[in-house]
């Protein structure tokens, strides 16, 4: 398992792996923008080569937003997820991060088991949240 940071090449692949992931899927335009962003950072695993799961984390001043992070269905629940997490949050807490936060859907349950591993809490409930009108869970750890 070798994480490392994202590359431009890179794009075409994370966009392929968020279509297979994910009902509302980031464009591979948005992952492009991100990936440009003085304040953003992704990471990836690949395994043998293959492109396993994906993450990323925006830093502004003392808090960090995990914007995105997936794994390939067939390699969920091995520990790729935690590790993708410790990468990011290893990054937040570099750039000065305090606090990290990021939504999860009240429907995904082994998001938020992994998420609470983690040293996450839930905050809040934000309605509505998902295009298809699913609410999001907000939760935050402490660096």
């Amino acid at each position: 398992m070798n994480g490392r940071l994202w590359k431009l090449h890179d794009l075409d692949g994370i966009a392929a792996l968020e279509r297979e992931c994910f009902s509302d899927p980031w464009t591979r335009r948005m992952l492009a923008e991100s990936f440009l962003s003085d304040n953003f950072r992704g990471v990836l695993l690949e395994e043998e080569g293959v492109l396993v799961g994906y993450g990323g984390v925006r830093v502004a001043a003392d808090e960090a937003e995990i914007e995105l992070i997936a794994v390939s269905e067939m390699y969920r629940r091995c520990g790729r997820g935690k590790k993708i997490m410790e990468d990011l949050l290893a990054i937040a807490r570099e750039r000065g991060a305090k606090r990290v936060y990021l939504e999860v859907r009240v429907s995904n349950a082994s998001a938020q088991m992994l998420y609470l591993r983690c040293g996450f809490r839930g905050l809040y409930v934000r309605s509505r949240y998902y295009p298809d009108g699913e609410d999001a869970v907000v939760m935050t750890r402490e660096l």
